[in-house]
């Protein structure tokens, strides 16, 4: 397992746990990241890092993609 923020661009990642919070996981969780689903890392730009995941197109920051572990 590891971060989100260590993918590569266009990769196709299965999502293993989301850390954090109780309060950042129901926030992650509601955007989409949740176990099991798959998630692809758009890019990066300015220690943001953009997603596609459940088909929409959402940018977390690099704090929140160590949070979730692929």
């Amino acid at each position: 397992m590891m971060p989100l923020s260590y993918a590569n661009p266009g990769e196709v990642s299965i999502i293993r746990k989301v850390g954090g919070s109780p309060e950042v996981k129901k926030h992650l969780e509601n955007l989409g990241f949740v176990a099991g689903g798959n998630v692809t890392v758009i890019t990066t730009l300015n220690g943001n890092v953009i997603v596609k995941v459940k088909e929409a197109r959402v940018a977390i920051s690099d704090e929140m993609a160590r949070k979730i572990m692929i």
